[in-house]
């Protein structure tokens, strides 16, 4: 009796291990893997998030509006796994410095501003809020939210206003949210 329950319990495991993998391969065909990378000099900057899309959606805005990503709520800056910022070196970070590192990075949007979060819980799965205690650093930046339209959620590096420093941006939809980063 016992070796039917240990075998019914491994068999129902199994199971659910296939499916839970099967079904992250499947959710990434809606919102693909992408990476981007900064190297200036010796330091070395890379971002991985997976790109959802608009689909005639409201994406940000009230909650009671039906938006996907209501203002003032958790957002985990992309789709699927946490979207995850690893630095080879201190940096400042919106004039807040970060330590080398891999960090989970995500974000409260809203109207006027965004609060972006960095966490050292980075190995995460799904759109469950982070564990704010675990949290580096927090900043704010200012929301821009009348950019040109963009389907697919976008992370990239823009060049700064001097030598060593890069612009983090975040664009989808119409927002596009700015976050200076610059070398020690």
């Amino acid at each position: 009796m016992l070796k039917k329950i240990l075998l019914i319990s491994a068999v129902i495991i199994i199971g659910l291990l296939i499916f839970l993998n099967w079904f992250r391969k499947d959710t990434k065909k809606h919102s693909p893997p992408a990476t981007v990378v900064h190297n200036f000099e010796d330091l070395s900057i890379v971002v991985n998030y997976c790109k959802p899309s608009v689909k005639e959606r409201i994406i940000f805005g009230d909650e009671e509006a039906g938006a996907l990503q209501p203002y003032g709520k958790y957002w985990r800056l992309g789709a699927n796994e946490a979207t995850t910022f690893e630095n080879n070196q201190t940096i400042w970070f919106n004039d807040k410095e970060l330590k080398p590192g891999k960090y989970a990075i995500y974000a409260y949007p809203g109207a006027e501003k965004w609060v972006i979060a960095v966490n050292k819980e980075w190995d995460r799965w799904g759109a469950q809020e982070a564990d704010n205690t675990q949290d580096v650093l927090r900043t704010e930046v200012i929301a821009n939210n009348k950019a040109p339209f963009k389907e697919q959620f976008e992370i990239s590096f823009s060049e700064g206003d001097s030598i060593g420093k890069v612009n983090l941006q975040f664009h989808w939809d119409r927002e596009l949210i700015t976050l200076p980063i610059r070398k020690k």
